[in-house]
């Protein structure tokens, strides 16, 4: 079971809803529910498997909405034109790469880890995303310790 640290402000339905209007987003019922529960913070464990290359990964934060240093509306203008289309950034490892959440009716629902590093000149160029869960739930299940290795 995940714990999720350092959780921001609590955040009503109506803020996510406000949120996602003003940016047309329709953000799955498992993202709204982990917003309504934490609101973003840093989760434990959180350690990952990325891909059989490019091995382990670790999650630094999962951002929230509102006044706060890992703001998702502050990602989200970063990252616009840098991930591929239909996707938003809901967290960061410790070297700049992006958890990303799948809003597209090809991805919905599906996490990936975007490697900035083998980042394109074509944000729709799928090479440096790597397939980590079917959803939010069980990327979250998949989380372990370092020892776990």
């Amino acid at each position: 079971m995940v714990q999720i640290d350092g959780s921001h402000e609590p955040i009503t339905l109506e803020e996510i809803n406000k949120f996602q209007r003003k940016f047309n987003l329709n953000f799955t019922e498992q993202y709204i529910k982990f917003l309504l529960e934490s609101n973003g913070g840093d989760p434990s464990p959180s350690m990952f498997k990325i891909s059989d290359e490019q091995g382990a990964g670790v999650l630094n934060i999962f951002y929230g909405i509102g006044d706060m240093y890992s703001n998702l509306e502050e990602y989200i203008d970063i990252y616009e034109y840098r991930l591929p289309t239909g996707f938003i950034p809901i967290g960061n490892d410790p070297s700049g790469n992006m958890i990303c959440l799948g809003l597209n009716e090809k991805y919905y629902n599906n996490i990936y880890f975007w490697d900035h590093e083998q980042e394109s000149e074509n944000p729709d160029d799928m090479k440096n995303m790597y397939f980590l869960a079917n959803d939010l739930n069980e990327f979250l299940d998949s989380l372990y310790d370092d020892e776990e290795e």
